[in-house]
Formats: C-alpha cells, structure tokens, sequence
C-alpha cells in the first residue's frame, strides 16, 4: 500500500492541484472583476469556488505525505489541514446543493422568489454554509493528530470515541453522498420536464448537461462512500470478508483510489457550471486577453449563441433567471 501510494498519490494529487487551482481560481478573479454585477448565483459560484481552493490546497501536504511515507510537517498542520479538507469538501457539496434548490426555484416558482434573490440572500446563505461546515468539520481539526508508528509518523483522523467515527461516516456518506444526490435527484426531475416545454432549439443541451451533472456527481463520489462505508462496517465487526488481510489491503486499496478519483469532481466544477455559460465564457476570454495579449483567443463574437446562449440555465451564471422567464 505503502510503496504503491508513493508513485500513484503525488502524482494525482499534483494534477488535481493544478487543474482546480487554475480553474477555480479563474472563477474566482472572473467574479471578483465583475462584482458590481454580482447577483445570488454568483455569490454562490464564487463560495463554490473557494470551497474546492481551499480542497485542492490541502492536497501538496498529502503528496507529499504519500511520497515520504510520513507526515514531515509540525502537528498544529495536521489538525489544520485535516479540518481544512473537510471544510472545503463539505462547503462544496452544500453550495452545490443551494444551487440546485435555486435553479428549481428559479425556473419552477420564479414569480414568488424574484424578490428574495438578492445579494444580501446570497451573503447570509454563504456565511450559513461556512459556519455549518465548519461546525461539522470540528472533530477533524481535534481528532485528526500526529501519531508515531512503528517506523514512521503518520497524520491522520483517530478519535477515542468510536462515537465520532460514526459521525465521520455520517457526515461524509449521508451529508457528502445521500442528501445532494437525493435533492439533485428531486429537482431535476422537475426541472426537465419544465426546461422540454419551452420552445427552444438549445432545450436538449441544456437536458443533456443537467443530466450530466447528476451522473457526474455519482459516478465520482459514489464509489469512494461505498468504499469508506464498507472499511467503517469491516472495522467495526460487522461484515467479514474471507482472508481478511488481503481483504483489507483491497478495501484500502480501492479508498485510496476512488477518494482520489473524487477529489477530481473539484476539477470539473468550473466547467460544469461556470464556462458552458456565454455570458461567463465571455468575460473569461476577456481577462485572459487582458493578461495574456500575444496569445490569440476566441474574440467574444466568436462565442456564438448557437454555441453557448442558454446552456447556461444550468449553469452557475446570471443567464439562469433570464431563461426561466422565457418558460
């Protein structure tokens, strides 16, 4: 496990690094330069972003990690980081979530709830997401500690209270897996149907993303719980597996690497919900224009409204509002 984590961890947990840095902090500096027009999605998108920089960030701790085979930085970091990653997990699970409530809001009751979108809603829907997250994540930052192995120091979660172990479990396959699935599930299924009626040649993209982002969510998470859910049983006596040392060494083997395969989902939220939007894809091209003038880039013309326009029903931009008032 040991000597395979070495060569398959830091390089993924590299690349995810990489790629969520890049692209959420494109988001970020997108929103940030466009905050006079800021509405309660975007407030939402932004926090989204910021919750997977603050995942992939802990991620150099854990390549490293995984290449030396010990935790080599002071314990206060390991309580830090461990709590930090699970913030930054939760966070963007839960403004995923709010999300998803507002686009069936938006595009199902959009009469009653125009008024409620504002941005002071945005402010205090982010700041209640942060403290909840924060108030989960707090046995992390206590019980994820420094402990001396028999041959190296290792960093990882290890309450004495089989009580908070349950509580991880909760945490991260009923908050992390069971609700967003079951409230994307939900809306969706009300949202198509509502999204088929409106006279559109752009109706079936925009099904075929919301689609997307439902199985892309599963397919990437799903794995990783059900792997995390059956090590909690094993490790507590209630499933046995036959030769249970190899057994153990697969399961933790296949935790490994879906958990890694999930933390890719941080990646692709930009694209998923930010850029399939013409007005967002605009404004990216813009300030990558603005800072990269001798590189040639698709000029705003180019990105027709036979390409992006109203895609972005579902996605994490303004245009959302204006296409459920076509409907």
């Amino acid at each position: 496990m040991r000597e395979f984590g070495k060569v398959f961890l830091p390089v993924l947990y590299t690349s995810v690094f990489i790629i969520g840095v890049i692209g959420n902090g494109l988001v970020v500096c997108v929103l940030v330069r466009h905050r006079n027009q800021t509405n309660l999605t975007d407030i939402c998108l932004f926090n989204l972003a910021l919750s997977d920089l603050l995942f992939v960030l802990t991620l150099p701790f854990y390549a490293n990690y995984a290449a030396v085979g010990s935790w080599t930085f002071r314990d206060f970091l390991c309580h830090f980081i461990g709590g930090s990653h699970n913030v930054g997990f939760l966070s963007s699970i839960f403004f995923m979530v709010v999300m998803t409530l507002d686009r069936y809001m938006t595009i199902i009751h959009w009469r009653k709830i125009a008024n409620y979108r504002t941005v002071k809603m945005g402010l205090a829907l982010s700041m209640v997401i942060w403290i909840l997250s924060f108030c989960i994540s707090l046995p992390n930052y206590v019980f994820t500690m420094v402990k001396n192995e028999s041959n190296h120091l290792s960093c990882a979660y290890n309450p004495e209270n089989k009580a908070w172990n349950v509580f991880n479990v909760f945490a991260t396959n009923i908050l992390g897996l069971v609700f967003p699935l079951l409230v994307m599930v939900a809306c969706y299924s009300r949202i198509v149907p509502a999204v088929l009626k409106i006279r559109s040649a752009k109706k079936y993209r925009v099904v075929k993303l919301t689609i997307s982002i439902v199985v892309v969510f599963f397919l990437f998470w799903a794995p990783y719980n059900i792997s995390f859910f059956l090590r909690f049983l094993q490790h507590n006596g209630v499933i046995m597996l036959n030769d249970d040392c190899h057994s153990d060494t697969n399961l933790r083997l296949s935790i490994t690497v879906t958990e890694t395969i999930a933390m890719t989902h941080c990646c692709l939220n930009p694209i998923i919900y930010a850029f399939v939007g013409q007005k967002f894809m605009k404004r990216v091209v813009q300030l990558l224009r603005k800072w990269l003038p001798g590189i040639q880039l698709l000029s705003t013309a180019d990105l027709s409204d036979s390409t992006f326009r109203k895609s972005s029903v579902m996605s994490r931009s303004s245009d959302v509002t204006t296409f459920s008032h076509i409907g």
